[in-house]
């Protein structure tokens, strides 16, 4: 009799705890599907523009232009940076149509290739200008520079002048947290069957 009881006490107690794990299973269910929803759009954009990032060097030029070679690596000869931003500057005015702003966002010496590149503020043209000669090689379209900026949202604090960054603090801490919860929801649908089957042996 007393066998009998501990038994059905045992059967009992084991039935809660699967009935426990069953309900953590739709929990978080349920939590992993509201994520996917609710966040489809970052992620999407988040998982393209990373693939793009990705193949950039090996795009053949659509998204990263090929870096051209200036006439010497050997600094000491190079015009000061000032005159190869002056020149840079020049040409936009000169040989484009359109009235671009002028304002220089970033310089990107290569002394390996005996060139810098300059890129702009407010548009996406930029130019590589030979070290030494001070001469404008080539005119690039900074797409890289453009998906870099939607991958990690800083494209609309830029859209709406929002110098402090808020949209992207928000976009990144919102996406980070839920590829978190996508991994520990996905991992936990996975294993939490195995321990449940493992139970009911």
């Amino acid at each position: 009799m007393r066998f009998c009881i501990i038994l059905k006490l045992f059967l009992l107690e084991n039935l809660q705890s699967r009935q426990k794990q069953a309900k953590v299973l739709r929990n978080f269910r349920k939590i992993h599907r509201i994520t996917g929803i609710s966040l489809f759009m970052f992620l999407f954009l988040i998982g393209g523009t990373g693939l793009l990032l990705g193949w950039k060097k090996n795009s053949a030029g659509l998204i990263l232009e090929d870096t051209s070679t200036g006439t010497s690596i050997d600094m000491t000869t190079w015009l000061p940076i000032h005159t190869l931003a002056e020149n840079a500057i020049k040409y936009i005015q000169d040989s484009i149509p359109s009235e671009l702003d002028t304002k220089i966002d970033r310089i990107d010496v290569r002394p390996d290739k005996g060139i810098v590149k300059i890129s702009f503020k407010n548009h996406y043209i930029g130019v590589q200008v030979d070290g030494a000669t001070g001469v404008v090689l080539k005119r690039e379209n900074r797409y890289a520079d453009l998906i870099e900026q939607i991958h990690d949202g800083s494209w609309v604090d830029r859209q709406f002048g929002l110098k402090s960054g808020a949209f992207k603090l928000f976009y990144t801490t919102i996406s980070g947290m839920g590829l978190l919860t996508f991994c520990i929801t996905g991992f936990w649908l996975w294993y939490g069957p195995k321990i449940l089957r493992k139970q009911q042996r």
